[in-house]
This record gives C-alpha cells, structure tokens and sequence, in this order.
C-alpha cells in the first residue's frame, strides 16, 4: 500500500507545527545555539505524532553535523529514545554535506544541506527534542519545522520510535588483516562476539533501517562482512545470518558508483584506488521489518571473519514499545571526529594513529 492509496480518506486529528520562525513577524526566522547550550526545539504536551521533521544549520564549523547532538524523549522519559549526531542521523556521515535520496530521510540541495526526516513518531503524552552545541562554535542559525498531528488518544499497538548511533575503530587483532584470501588463507567466524554491533535492544519491537558509514584505510575491499542477528535471546547462527556486505545493503559485486533508491543504496562513494575512503550505505526495511519479541543484537563483520581495521559508524532505526535499554554513553566529541582523509601513502600512518586513539593515547593532529 502506498502514500496514494488511501488520500482521499477522512482522518482523524489536527495538524500542527513548531518551527523556528520569527516571533516578532521579521524575517529572523532561526535560532541561535551557543556552544555548550541545549536548546529545545519542540517540547509538544498531549498526544500526536511527529510527521516530518526538516532543519538546516549554519555555523562556522565544519564538522558541526558531529558536534551537535539530536536527542528524542517520549511520554517523559529520562533516558532519549533518538541520541545521535545531527548530520549521521538524517544520513549525513563524517559532517559533511551531499545530496542523499531515501523514502523516509533525504538530505536535500543545495548541497544536502537541507535535513529531512518522514519517520512516523508516535508519543502519548509528551514529544521533547532537543540539540546540544558540544562544538566550541556558535550556531549561528537553526532553522527548523516540526509538523505533527494532534490526536485525542493514540492506539495501545503504537510503538515509540528509536534511533541510536554507534561508532568503533575495528581491529583484527590476532588474525592480522586480510581479504580474499590474499595474504593468508581465510579464518573461521563462529560467534558473532567480534562483530561491529548495530543494535542491541530489550523489548518489543522492529527494526527499520540502518545508515552505515564506513572509512576503509586501504584499497582492501571492505565488505566481505555478514550481517547476523540473534533474536528473542537466541544462540548463533540467529534466525537472519547474511552472506556479505553489499549484499545487505542488496547490491552486488564490490560496488563504487552512487546509487540511491527509496529503500537501498549508496549515496557516498569514494574516487580512490580500489575501497580506499568513506563509503555511505543505507537499507530501510520498510517492507520486511527485522521483528523481536523479547531482544535483539543487531552485528556486521568487518570484513570476513573480522578480519580488517575500518572506521565504521552506524545509525538504527526501530520502533518498540516502551521502556527501552538505555543506551552506552555517546562517544565524547575528541571521538567523534574524522581521520583526514588519505591516499595510499598515508595507510600506515592512518593506521598507527588510529591504534594509538584506541590504546588511549594521544589522537592524530590534523583532524578535520
């Protein structure tokens, strides 16, 4: 059933907005965030749900899309159900700015920099959003609407919408890195314990899409990884167990060519040598909901068997019924930033950096 199918029903409800427009009938249709400042862009009482949501930022930083944090609290919660950077939330990986096409989040021109969101959000009796400025920048403008229908009541079957980002430098550790069988025969994965984790979430609910970032820090091919989800508790295998990374992302053959469909694709692409670079993927499963009843633990190999270092972060989408598992504290702002980007001369100094950030030492010097 599509959007067309059912427009000429009667529904029930009121539409409503909160935007950012001037108050005093100007033209100063923004607000200003300063840094260190949480502002608070809708703070709706009663019951509703969010239809869309669309924002665009200027400030002086240019990783603003890392330092300014988008967090979501329904029906009162302590905990946020959506705690993400603002750009990776609305798919827009290492702060930067381009254009991306999906059904339920695009990025928009000029240049991507105008943020949309169509997830449906159910609340009950309270919707609170907000942005926190960790950038050491002032924001000197946030626009924004929120458009939301206000309903009497809402159906005991709505689930609450979630979203949480997750980042990890990846290591082979003991394996030594490898693909295809190029340097030494494949290793063996029978858990996934050293897995890059998506998800892992309490309650009942179903997952609905993912946004997957990676930097590769060489040519290697990085998406020989399986995706595996254990469900309900389950032991592994799981009940949905893949068979490589472009698969997932349902694609084929180590692609490198931008392609964006409603539900699938790749809207970042990197021009380097083989796989050397930021690649962006996305997959929302919005005809084939990933369904849990009890729990789920979402995970991807980094390349087979985990058998490379790569800088991967992940947004997930899902609904479930409340209360959700808090989420792990978010990665501070010295670690949410980029590695510059490289050229194959610079592998073995991205990657002495980068075990040097994880062993707790001092970060590179030249982020960007």
């Amino acid at each position: 059933m599509t959007a067309l199918w059912n427009l000429y029903q009667v529904r029930d409800g009121r539409t409503k907005r909160v935007s950012s427009y001037d108050r005093t009938g100007g033209n100063a249709d923004h607000i200003v965030v300063k840094p260190g400042e949480t502002a608070v862009l809708a703070d709706i009482k009663g019951a509703g749900i969010i239809r869309h949501i669309w924002i665009t930022i200027a400030c002086k930083d240019p990783m603003i899309r890392r330092n300014c944090i988008l967090r979501m609290y329904w029906d009162g919660e302590e905990n946020p159900s959506v705690e993400s950077p603002i750009g990776d939330f609305f798919g827009q990986g290492w702060g930067e700015e381009y254009n991306f096409i999906s059904l339920p989040l695009a990025a928009a021109p000029q240049g991507g920099r105008a943020l949309n969101s169509y997830f449906p959000m159910p609340f009950g009796t309270r919707a609170l959003i907000t942005v926190e400025n960790q950038s050491d920048q002032q924001m000197d403008a946030l626009y924004f609407y929120i458009d939301y229908e206000e309903r009497d009541e809402l159906p005991e079957s709505a689930c609450r919408f979630h979203a949480w980002w997750n980042r990890e430098i990846t290591d082979p550790a003991e394996k030594g890195e490898n693909e295809w069988e190029v340097l030494h025969p494949y290793a063996t994965n029978r858990s996934d314990t050293d897995n890059y984790l998506i998800i892992e979430a309490e309650g009942k609910g179903h997952v609905v899409g993912v946004n997957y970032f990676v930097d590769c820090p060489s040519p290697i091919w990085y998406g020989e990884g399986d995706d595996m989800w254990l469900i309900d508790g389950e032991p592994w295998p799981g009940s949905l167990h893949g068979t490589g990374t472009e698969d997932f992302f349902n694609s084929s053959w180590c692609p490198k060519e931008i392609y964006q469909h409603p539900y699938f694709g790749y809207a970042r692409v990197n021009n380097n040598i083989g796989w050397l670079g930021r690649t962006h993927c996305y997959r929302f499963f919005l005809e084939d909901p990933i369904m849990f009843n009890k729990s789920i633990r979402g995970s991807i190999e980094h390349g087979h068997a985990n058998v490379l270092t790569l800088d991967l972060a992940t947004v997930v989408y899902w609904y479930q019924i409340e209360p959700h598992k808090p989420f792990p504290a978010i990665l501070p702002k010295e670690k949410r930033q980029n590695m510059p980007e490289i050229t194959v001369r610079d592998i073995h100094r991205w990657r002495h950096a980068w075990r040097e950030s994880m062993g707790g030492k001092k970060l590179w010097g030249n982020e960007k």
